[in-house]
């Protein structure tokens, strides 16, 4: 039986009523993991609302209402004895050992890190995302992986590509071990590319998942300095990638997604573009800032406006990060930047992100600035 089992709600057709089952006799209980959503439970020190039930048939089922546009990724923990615990060393457990849907439908969001897959939910009025899977039939573009001041960057270039051809625009991808080895964003790129959505462009997927994570993504100076003058002289003189700051995006998600928006603060003469999906906005905690939570907004709000332009989506599921999204749009928007803002019914989750990443990418490349 392939799932989930997707049925219109009685009472409101915006809202689909959403089934999960798992056939497992040897287990005492299963957890169903709906990104986001369980995690939100899950914070509560809560997860009773995921825990299936036993059905007649000795099948484990769970029924959730959602509206008719959510996307989520999703997997199933079985266990032994007790229902896991809330704290972090027990969720983690449950990460490292949750399971995709066997009987899915869709194919599957890739893990890192010797994880499962998970299964994708994406139910009727989701945001369509044409360019994520690879197809057979567009040119295709190259990746080449290289160390540039220490740091491990892969290069994806289009099809066809010719440094005396250039300049070619630019795509600062923060992440890149996750966007590059996983998720095969070369794939996207192709795509966007093959069906004239962006211009070619050379990728540079940056590692920062690394140990050096909380401190290059927390508004440091240092890092964006980096990247504005190592990386991109590099990349210029390699690849004939543009110095145009206009032509030049830089993207990232989560602590990414904030550091995006801080490249474009602080160097606008090197990233005239900044692409952030769920950004980490409320950065930093008051106790470790003296000057207290959602600096960067603060920041925009006080100084004079900068020449850079900004794409910006949220998941309406994030309540960690929806309403200090939202800020940082009002500012901006009162500054009179150029921003493209909006908000996916969705999560803090890949799958989502790896088509609005598409999205934006194509609005930034393709449309003049201005």
């Amino acid at each position: 039986m392939e799932t989930p089992l997707v049925a219109l709600d009685p009472d409101d057709p915006a809202y689909r009523l959403v089934t999960l089952t798992h056939r497992d006799a040897d287990c005492d209980g299963v957890l169903a993991l709906l990104h986001t959503v369980t995690d939100k439970d899950r914070h509560a020190g809560d997860l009773t609302p995921h825990l299936m039930s036993r059905r007649e048939d000795g099948t484990w089922a769970i029924t959730y209402r959602l509206r008719a546009d959510h996307r989520a990724s999703y997997q199933l923990y079985p266990f032994r004895g007790e229902a896991p615990g809330t704290t972090r060393p027990d969720w983690l457990r449950v990460l490292d050992r949750a399971l995709p849907d066997p009987h899915d439908t869709e194919p599957r969001l890739p893990a890192r890190g010797g994880r499962h897959p998970s299964s994708v939910l994406s139910l009727p009025g989701a945001p369509a995302q044409p360019y994520v899977a690879r197809r057979e039939d567009v040119p295709r573009g190259r990746t080449l992986a290289r160390t540039v001041a220490g740091r491990r960057v892969d290069v994806h270039l289009p099809a066809g590509h010719d440094p005396g051809r250039g300049p070619y625009p630019v795509a600062v991808l923060l992440d890149g071990e996750m966007w590059g080895e996983v998720l095969s964003v070369g794939d996207t790129l192709d795509n966007l590319t093959a069906d004239g959505e962006i211009p070619p462009t050379v990728a540079l997927l940056v590692h920062t998942l690394g140990p050096e994570r909380p401190d290059d993504l927390s508004c440091n100076p240092a890092f964006v300095d980096l990247l504005a003058d190592r990386l991109l002289p590099w990349a210029a003189a390699e690849f004939g990638a543009s110095t145009d700051p206009a032509a030049t995006v830089i993207a990232g998600q989560s602590a990414g997604g904030l550091t995006a928006a801080y490249a474009a603060y602080r160097r606008p003469e090197r990233f005239g573009n900044a692409l952030s999906q769920s950004g980490s906005f409320w950065w930093p905690d008051e106790t470790e800032f003296d000057e207290g939570s959602e600096w960067l907004t603060r920041r925009f709000a006080a100084e004079e406006r900068r020449p850079a332009r900004f794409w910006i989506e949220v998941g309406l599921q994030e309540w960690m990060l929806l309403s200090q999204n939202r800020h940082l749009r009002d500012v901006l928007t009162a500054r009179g930047y150029d921003l493209s803002y909006r908000e996916f019914n969705g999560g803090h989750d890949y799958a989502c992100w790896r088509g609005g990443l598409a999205d934006g990418l194509a609005e930034l490349l393709r449309r003049p600035a201005g």
